[in-house]
C-alpha cells in the first residue's frame, strides 16, 4: 500500500463503486471547519500557557482526549501540577466541573449520588452526586476501594449512573480526568484492567528542567499567589457547543484503509499476532491490547490531525500517541516485571516492528 492512499480522493473525481460510499463523501470536512478548529485548540493553550509551564506532551495529550471524546489517566510522583492541568482544561470549557478526592472510604452513593427521604412529600427524591459534571477530576483514583471504582467503571464506560434502580444520564460532553500516584503502596488499591482500558489515554509526567522550574518560580511569583485561580485567566473559555463541534469535526476527519489497518496491526501486534509480531513478546505481555486501543488510535489520530489543520490522518497522527494508547493496557508477564522491563519500552519495540504506511 503506497502513501498516496492515505490521502482522501479528490472529491472532484465522480465516486467510484470500489472506493468510499457515497454518503462519506457528504461528510468531508470544510477548510472552515478545520481553521475554526485549530483556533478554539489556540484558546486552550493560551490558558495552559498562565498556569503550566513545560509539560506540552501533557497538555496536547489533554486537549487531544478531549476532542476525541475520551478520557485520561494521569500518573506522576507527587507535585508535578497534575491536579493543576486537569483544572486547566476543566475550566477552559464553561461547562460544570467536580473535583472528587479519593479515598480507602469512599462509597459509591458518595460520587454518583444517593435517594434522600423528604419527610414533607413522603417520597424520596434523587440526589445526584458529583459524578454528574461535564469535567469530573478523579484526584488519586488508585485511592478508592474497588466498590467505588466500579461506580466509576459504569460512568465512564456508560455515561449513565443508577440511583436507586434508576439510570440517570450524564451531562455532555462528559469527560474523566484522572491521576494517580505510582510510589506510593499505603491505602492504594490497583486499577484493575478493565477500568484502565476505559481511559483513552495514560500521560506520564516528568520531572520539569532547570529551566523550566526556574520559569514556573518566576510565574508564581508574578501571580503573586500559588493557588490557581481560574476567574483570573485571561482568555475567552470555549463553550459546551464548541466542544461538540470539536468532536463531530474529529469524527468526520478522513481516515484511509492503510491507517486503519496499521492501527489494526499495532493492537494486533501487541497480542502477538499481526502481520509483523515481535519474536519473544510473549515471555514479556500476558495480555495485549484490546480492539479499544485500534478504534482509540483512530480516534486519537482524527483528532490529532484536526489540530494541526489537516482533514485527513497520516500515520504520524497515530504514531505519536502509540505510547499514551497502549502503555496502560498492556499486562507484563512477572518475569519481565522481574527483569525490570517497562510498558514504554515493549511499546517501543512494537512501533518499531510495524511498518508504516
Amino acid at each position: 500500500m503506497g502513501r498516496m492512499a492515505i490521502f482522501p480522493p479528490n472529491p472532484q473525481i465522480p465516486a467510484q463503486p470500489a472506493s468510499r460510499p457515497a454518503s462519506a463523501a457528504a461528510h468531508t470536512l470544510a477548510a472552515d471547519d478545520v481553521a475554526r478548529a485549530k483556533t478554539l485548540a489556540d484558546r486552550i493553550r493560551t490558558r495552559f500557557s498562565q498556569t503550566l509551564i513545560g509539560q506540552e506532551h501533557l497538555r496536547e495529550s489533554l486537549i487531544l482526549t478531549l476532542v476525541a471524546g475520551g478520557h485520561i489517566l494521569i500518573e506522576s510522583v507527587p507535585g508535578l501540577a497534575k491536579t493543576t492541568a486537569a483544572q486547566t482544561l476543566a475550566t477552559s470549557v464553561s461547562g460544570t466541573f467536580k473535583r472528587i478526592q479519593c479515598t480507602p472510604d469512599l462509597m459509591p452513593s458518595d460520587i454518583v449520588g444517593t435517594q434522600v427521604f423528604n419527610f414533607a412529600t413522603q417520597k424520596f427524591a434523587t440526589q445526584v452526586g458529583p459524578i454528574h459534571a461535564n469535567f469530573v477530576l478523579l484526584d488519586e483514583i488508585n485511592r478508592s476501594n474497588a466498590k467505588t471504582q466500579s461506580a466509576m467503571l459504569e460512568a465512564m464506560a456508560e455515561g449513565a449512573s443508577t440511583i436507586g434502580g434508576e439510570r440517570i444520564a450524564l451531562p455532555q460532553p462528559f469527560m474523566v480526568i484522572a491521576t494517580q500516584n505510582p510510589i506510593e503502596e499505603e491505602g492504594t488499591f490497583a486499577l484493575p484492567e478493565a477500568q484502565m482500558d476505559r481511559f483513552m489515554m495514560k500521560a506520564i509526567m516528568n520531572y520539569p528542567t532547570a529551566d523550566e522550574e526556574q520559569r514556573m518560580l518566576a510565574l508564581l511569583t508574578r501571580r503573586g499567589s500559588d493557588m490557581l485561580d481560574p476567574l483570573q485567566l485571561q482568555g475567552d473559555r470555549l463553550s459546551i457547543r464548541d466542544v461538540e463541534f470539536l468532536r463531530a469535526a474529529a469524527k468526520r476527519v478522513y481516515v484511509s484503509d492503510a491507517i486503519m489497518q496499521y492501527a489494526v496491526d499495532i493492537a494486533a501486534t501487541s497480542r502477538g499476532a499481526g502481520t509483523h509480531p515481535v519474536q519473544g513478546l510473549g515471555t514479556l505481555v500476558r495480555l495485549g491490547a484490546s480492539p479499544r486501543a485500534s478504534i482509540a488510535l483512530v480516534r486519537i489520530g482524527q483528532a490529532n490531525a484536526l489540530l494541526k489543520g489537516r482533514a485527513y490522518v497520516i500515520p504520524e497522527d497515530v504514531k505519536s500517541v502509540v505510547a499514551d494508547v497502549l502503555r496502560h493496557r498492556l499486562v507484563l508477564t512477572f518475569e519481565a516485571l522481574a527483569d525490570g522491563v517497562t510498558a514504554d519500552q515493549v511499546v517501543d519495540r512494537i512501533v518499531q516492528a510495524v511498518p508504516v504506511p
